[in-house]
């Protein structure tokens, strides 16, 4: 084949029948830098990255085949496990059945984290801080821990049924949030950037909120895996620079920024046309959006152009780095059209003082979470957002007793992978209503299982997204976020 009768369908077919004997390198080289661009291009769309030649990371949805009905979640995991025990599934007869000695069924062959002899049953303790209310219309049963999310109960599907193969924090936050138990895969919200996009240009379309420690699954819990690197969600922080590196250096105005990264795009632009690959377009977006950031990120981020009263409500403090902080921004992220935001807060991993640490955790997060969902609906926002609740697994109904005394004072739960609770809110979901059942101690699923390839499976569902449908090919093969399980708790669906 001559260089000077190669034509745009030549380029087309020859990249079809020997894209597997050649390189990226010697076809666009061979083909010329015209005939070479275009098949730049095609390549790049078949990826979801044409966009990123112009700098914008904002894209049309890939795989739709559903109408949605949520454009956005926003989702809250909470880092260590809390007793679901304690919160959301209220059982009676582990009241009365506290401290006897655990059922042999639940403790003879089982693989527990760190209970080792037969222990105790725990109740919940007997104060009027842990007693259960049924709330609302709806009559959903939540803990006194938490009065401000019994204010919004009509909003929540509560889902007392989940469960997951793994009870150590890291694989099983992998497993929940990537839907494999070992690093190396994409996470949810990158699968979303990366299905769907962003509407706004100007941010990425995966933000990240911390507070306390990161979790034990480390950043991989908001990596891209092998999906291109510009799905990788974004940490911001409320303190100091919202991003790492975002600002200036001293002594480096705005003009001279854009002068480099217009240099270093230019230098991008040659070696990707000359090599194809989409990493380099990933790069040439990312130091675009990392310069409109600067502009974009700062004004995001000033919640003192908040009312007082809309600050009051989260009960955030400028300058403070909180969950309360997190969740406002939350918010603005949404209204922006950020397409996912993920807050983690730490210091759930209660093995010991349950009775004590477990209300001072909910007072941090319930007026947030509650003001969160409360403010969306005020702005016309929740029908639109899906607000996600979660956490890697659930608590024994067993205590994790090292005494042996019998004192229940002190006591804790182990993890737990049979059985915990999740909820979901906005976005397509019913309103008030209760999914799957425990057993009358709470141990194991007894109605409507969800395993966690469901629950991803229905998030997608309710983005419009055919869990099935949206996939990657790596190593050879096709991958999804659901492996090759998960279907869609349609109960659940509004």
């Amino acid at each position: 084949m001559r260089r000077s009768t190669i034509n745009s369908h030549d380029v087309v077919e020859y990249s079809q029948n020997h894209l597997r004997q050649i390189t990226r390198r010697h076809l666009f080289q061979q083909a010329g830098s015209g005939i070479g661009a275009l098949a730049l291009t095609s390549l790049l769309r078949e990826n979801g990255l044409t966009s990123q030649l112009d700098g914008s990371s904002a894209r049309p949805p890939r795989h739709l085949p559903l109408p949605p009905t949520a454009k956005n979640v926003i989702y809250l995991h909470m880092v260590g496990a809390p007793s679901h025990l304690d919160l959301f599934d209220y059982k009676p007869e582990l009241q009365r059945r506290n401290g006897q000695l655990c059922p042999d069924e639940f403790f003879q062959g089982k693989q527990l984290a760190f209970i080792r002899q037969q222990p105790l049953l725990l109740g919940t303790p007997e104060n009027r801080h842990f007693r259960f209310s049924k709330c609302g219309q709806s009559g959903l049963e939540i803990s006194n821990l938490l009065p401000h999310l019994q204010t919004v109960a009509d909003e929540l599907t509560l889902v007392r049924s989940m469960h997951t193969e793994q009870f150590n924090h890291a694989p099983a936050q992998l497993m929940l949030l990537s839907g494999f138990e070992r690093f190396g895969r994409p996470s949810i919200g990158s699968w979303v950037s990366y299905g769907l996009g962003s509407e706004n240009r100007d941010l990425p379309s995966f933000v990240v909120l911390v507070t306390g420690k990161v979790l034990g699954a480390g950043n991989s819990a908001w990596g891209s895996g092998f999906l291109p690197t510009v799905n990788q969600g974004v940490e911001f922080r409320s303190q100091g620079d919202p991003v790492l590196f975002l600002s200036n250096p001293d002594g480096i105005d705005g003009l001279a920024r854009k002068r480099t990264v217009d240099t270093i795009n230019r230098l991008n632009q040659k070696q990707l046309a000359d090599v194809g690959d989409p990493e380099i377009a990933t790069r040439i977006s990312q130091y675009e959006l990392a310069y409109r950031m600067q502009t974009s990120v700062p004004e995001l981020m000033n919640i003192h152009a908040e009312s007082g009263e809309t600050r009051a409500m989260y009960g955030a403090q400028p300058g403070e780095s909180s969950f309360a902080n997190n969740c406002l921004l939350a918010r603005r992220l949404v209204e922006r059209g950020v397409r996912f935001v993920q807050l983690f807060d730490q210091g759930w991993d209660m093995h010991s003082s349950v009775a004590s640490q477990l209300p001072e955790k909910c007072q941090q997060v319930d007026q947030p979470i509650a003001a969160l969902i409360s403010d969306l609906k005020q702005r016309g926002l929740l029908d639109e957002t899906l607000v996600v609740w979660s956490t890697e697994f659930g608590r024994t109904p067993m205590a994790q007793t090292t005494s042996g005394t019998g004192d229940m004072t002190n006591e804790g739960r182990d993890h737990h992978k049979e059985a915990f609770s999740t909820w979901m809110a906005g976005g397509g979901v019913k309103r008030g209503f209760a999914y799957g059942r425990t057993d009358e101690l709470g141990y194991g699923v007894v109605e409507d299982p969800m395993h966690i390839h469901d629950f991803n499976a229905t998030i997608l569902h309710l983005l419009g997204v055919d869990h099935e449908q949206l996939t990657f090919k790596s190593q050879g093969r096709q991958y999804r976020l659901t492996d090759i399980a998960g279907k869609v708790a349609e109960k659940i669906l509004a």
